[in-house]
């Protein structure tokens, strides 16, 4: 559970799960492929067939306030997007 931080569920990695089986994991960032293949497996008990990463980095923010100007950094940090066999998917809805 330390390699997968949460799943991803926005419109863009919506899109690509209904169209090419992809889903998208906020991960580690010291994490490799091969680590993140295995938690997901185990976690959600498919077959992946491929690990795209990359590292989001981080952005300076600012926002005008009562007091004038506020200043500060989002932290950036590391994605996987994680293609899976054939008729195979994860439902992360579920739980709830």
């Amino acid at each position: 559970m330390d390699v997968l931080k949460k799943p991803l569920i926005t419109e863009k990695l919506s899109a690509i799960t209904e169209k090419l089986n992809r889903y998208g994991f906020k991960v580690d960032g010291k994490a490799n492929k091969i680590e993140i293949k295995k938690a997901i497996e185990a976690m959600y008990g498919v077959n992946v067939e491929a690990v795209n990463t990359m590292k989001v980095p981080a952005k300076n923010k600012s926002r005008y306030t009562k007091k004038g100007m506020v200043s500060g950094r989002k932290s950036g940090y590391k994605k996987a997007i994680v293609t899976l066999a054939k008729g195979e998917n994860i439902d992360f809805y579920a739980e709830i």
